[in-house]
């Protein structure tokens, strides 16, 4: 796959600091830097000839050093719902998945991090395609980039379609914690997205060190998968859980939000029936989520092959939600979206070429691999 297009300098992920230097580097002024952000960022463009406002022997330069390039829309599916699912190509013929999930006036676009991921949660079907790398930069910003130029850019409609991102696809985020931060920065860039940083959130299973290293840097929001009450079912379902158990867990969360009223973590729970999903469980939940200024999220189990889990039944999850609540927690069900096109949580899989041989060893009950 490699060409010479590998050899040039790939403008798309570039912080602005970044761009503006590459300028100067080329004897030209900084401010070529919000011309080029502005093409490629709200007007959609991806060859330097089509840059009106830039002089013909720069762009000649830049044909020369730099492209634009973005990862390739294997397939675009539409749900039922309005839900959208992109699998996209990379350079290295990975893919990764992306969901676009509409709800009134807000629209989330559900992005990847890395290609596969490390962290081998049980009841989450992109685990078990194994890992093989952490993404850059320009291949997080380009997903959105491809999103918004899907739906229809800003400066074509005039108006804003993607209103929210998540940090929620493929991969652990904070085990890719410097390209995942710079490209979240690119998303609050008024020459890029211009994204609030309270609409931009990071989703992670616990890496409690760089959730304290995200506290000096940024000031996104936060959302962390739990899914258990106790360290000895965690350990099971989250297994990172028995390097950082809950209590170093909830201290780093505590330290998040300290010092910033209103705001609060989002908490993820998976219901699966019979595991986790008891009057029990919920009580010691809203004891731990006491400790927190704290939302959580209820999330209807979504099955995939070979899966060991069955979601729990709908009276479950309400007596759930309502003893959560009673402790005066707010607590959302969230809707399953894009289930009938394998878009919903824990069902993106792309295509990862495996480097460490995970995926052979997840065998279903089947006896055959799991998709």
């Amino acid at each position: 796959m490699a060409d010479s297009r590998d050899k040039k300098q790939n403008l798309v992920g570039m912080p602005r600091p970044e761009l503006e230097a590459f300028f100067t580097e080329m004897g030209e002024k900084a401010f070529r830097a919000s011309q080029v952000m502005k093409w490629i960022y709200h007007r959609g463009v991806d060859h330097f000839d089509d840059m009106s406002n830039v002089g013909k022997a720069l762009r000649t330069r830049l044909r020369e050093r730099a492209g634009i390039r973005l990862p390739e829309i294997s397939l675009d599916q539409p749900s039922r719902d309005g839900t959208r699912k992109w699998v996209l190509r990379l350079e290295d013929d990975n893919h990764v998945e992306m969901v676009f999930i509409p709800e009134g006036e807000r629209g989330t676009l559900c992005v990847s991090s890395q290609v596969g991921c490390t962290l081998a949660c049980s009841f989450c079907s992109t685990a078990r395609q194994g890992f093989n790398r952490n993404l850059s930069s320009a291949e997080i910003i380009g997903q959105v980039v491809v999103a918004a130029r899907a739906l229809g850019l800003p400066e074509n409609k005039g108006e804003r379609v993607l209103t929210n991102i998540v940090l929620m696809g493929m991969g652990e985020p904070l085990m890719n914690f410097d390209e995942v931060v710079a490209s979240m920065e690119l998303m609050q860039d008024d020459l890029a997205f211009g994204v609030s940083k309270r609409r931009i959130t990071i989703s992670t299973a616990g890496v409690v060190p760089r959730i304290e290293r995200l506290r000096e840097v940024s000031d996104v929001s936060l959302a962390v998968s739990l899914h258990a009450p106790e360290d000895a079912l965690r350990d099971e379902l989250v297994p990172i859980n028995r390097k950082y158990p809950i209590a170093e867990l909830m201290a780093a969360c505590r330290h998040y939000v300290e010092g910033k009223p209103h705001r609060r973590v989002t908490f993820e729970y998976v219901m699966l029936e019979g595991v986790n999903d008891s009057p029990e469980h919920a009580r010691k939940l809203a004891r731990l989520l006491r400790t927190v200024p704290s939302k959580l999220n209820l999330i209807p189990f979504n099955a995939f092959p070979g899966a060991p889990y069955r979601c729990s039944s709908q009276e479950s999850i309400d007596r759930f939600r309502d003893i959560i609540m009673a402790a005066g927690i707010i607590t959302v069900t969230r809707k399953t979206r894009g289930e009938d096109i394998d878009a919903a949580c824990g069902q993106l899989v792309g295509k990862v070429l495996d480097r460490t041989r995970r995926s052979e060893r997840h065998i279903n009950f089947r006896g055959d691999i799991a998709s």
